[in-house]
């Protein structure tokens, strides 16, 4: 969530130093060129790159129907365990407008670019390890993908929906396959939306059924409302007195204080724009956007730390981080020729997040759309690592125990157990039925990046419903 006073002067159309699953917004005023990215085959693809022990299929599906039609690129490697019976999983980074190819080789996919941008390493800890996992470019216009104007969520659901009719059509052997679609940062918006949109569309019998199965969002931002007014105590105490492990004290107690007595007319803001959910009024929910974000944000951009991770400095201008590697190796001609495309690839479109911005999309609630899929006996997940600021776990958990649905109570009373590895907690996981909440130890805003193994192991208990064989052996009940 790298929001507009983070991008004073950024007249860039994608910036190659953005982190995988940044929430971030762009000045209102900015001009960006039309991508010139291209499909070079109208049939998929086979690149041998990063893990060439597996299959692999990238190329491009229609997102809309119609000339000119957007068209999502998709890169999917399949599972190195059982390919034929192993779920699918299907990864989609934040923004809006980053791309997932990002997330690919900076957090959870086979491979790592080398710091010269020519060539890659094993990540031992990829999600294809027991998974059929694809990475997939959208809204249009991000990434490797094509075409321009998605602007809200109801329009990723529908792109999202037809490009899913269009992927199990053409590969139907991932009918079989149960389903998963994970999502990071701005993907609190993204996932609820698509995931609900597909709920739906298999309820009515539309298309080709979608077998999904679960869903999961990595520090995202799902419930505007609640996740703001957690900014304070994040930035001041670090969470420690709930059991976070980020530093006290990067925002001093005036800034705390500051931030408390204003943020209630951040909260009626946000309330406004969510107040009619038929007809949005963007004027007030770019509003609202604006007065939250001067509470939340600028204090901290004053503060010199990273947003995405509160140990670190922010070194790398107003981004932090800087992944200019992977921008180069994914402009080189002989990795795109493998996946079937051309031009140039940028990490985040600035001209997808403006029109989000401008729709007032930043402060809608997504959580809504959630209970549907829980009592439909689709499993969530929400985990949140607990050294980040911008989308943190505090705000996280919060709105998760706000949730709606027919086993609050339940969810309430829950514990927070010890998830341990090896002997060695990692994190603490909270769940009722198939909901379930996880604070990881010691991660930031990325967290397959920031704790690979740990990262894996969550999503690998969590598609085969064994979460709970992680808790501390004291506490773990058959």
């Amino acid at each position: 969530m790298i929001f507009t006073m983070l991008f004073q002067g950024v007249l860039a159309a994608s910036v190659s130093g953005l982190a995988s699953g940044q929430l971030f917004q762009v000045p209102l005023d900015i001009k960006v060129p039309l991508s010139d990215i291209r499909p070079t085959t109208e049939e998929f693809v086979h690149p041998t790159l990063c893990d060439s022990s597996v299959n692999q299929t990238a190329g491009y599906i229609a997102a809309a129907k119609g000339v000119g039609a957007p068209k999502y690129f998709f890169w999917l490697f399949e599972s190195q365990n059982d390919p034929v019976n192993d779920p699918l999983l299907m990864w989609l980074s934040g923004g809006p407008g980053c791309s997932s190819q990002l997330a690919l080789f900076a957090e959870n996919g086979p491979c790592s670019v080398t710091p010269d941008g020519q060539s890659t390493t094993v990540n031992d800890y990829s999600w294809h390890r027991n998974a059929n996992a694809m990475w997939v470019d959208q809204p249009a216009g991000v990434g490797f993908s094509t075409g321009l104007g998605t602007h809200n969520e109801k329009g990723v659901a529908e792109n999202m929906f037809t490009f899913l009719q269009g992927f199990f059509t053409k590969l139907p052997r991932f009918q079989n396959n149960d389903f998963y679609i994970f999502g990071e940062s701005y993907g609190g918006h993204y996932v609820p939306a698509i995931s609900h949109r597909i709920w739906e569309g298999n309820m009515a019998g539309e298309g080709v059924n979608i077998p999904m199965k679960g869903i999961g969002i990595g520090n995202g931002l799902t419930n505007p409302e609640i996740q703001y007014q957690y900014y304070a105590e994040m930035g001041h105490t670090g969470g420690q007195s709930q059991g976070g492990h980020a530093p006290a004290g990067v925002l001093g107690n005036n800034t705390y204080k500051a931030q408390l007595a204003a943020m209630p007319a951040c909260v009626a803001a946000v309330k406004a724009c969510n107040s009619n959910v038929l007809v949005l009024n963007s004027t007030v929910c770019v509003a609202a956007a604006e007065a939250c974000n001067i509470i939340g944000d600028i204090p901290y951009k004053a503060s010199g730390m990273n947003p995405y991770d509160m140990r670190l400095k922010c070194e790398k201008g107003n981004l932090c981080y800087d992944f200019d590697h992977v921008t180069t190796y994914l402009n080189t001609k002989e990795v795109q020729q493998q996946l079937g495309t051309t031009g140039t690839w940028g990490s985040c479109n600035m001209a997808v997040n403006l029109l989000f911005q401008l729709a007032g999309d930043f402060m809608v609630n997504y959580h809504t759309k959630i209970p549907d899929l829980l009592h439909a006996g689709i499993d969530v997940l929400i985990y949140a690592g607990d050294e980040d600021y911008i989308c943190n776990w505090l705000g996280n958990k919060a709105w998760t125990k706000e949730l709606e649905w027919n086993l609050k109570e339940d969810f309430n009373s829950a514990e927070d157990i010890e998830w341990q590895m090896l002997g060695e907690t990692v994190a603490k996981h909270r769940n009722a039925g198939n909901f379930h909440f996880m604070q990881v130890y010691y991660a930031g805003h990325m967290v397959p990046m920031d704790k690979p193994s740990e990262s894996l192991e969550m999503v690998n208990r969590f598609i085969n419903r064994t979460l709970s064989v992680n808790h501390r052996p004291s506490e773990f009940v058959l």
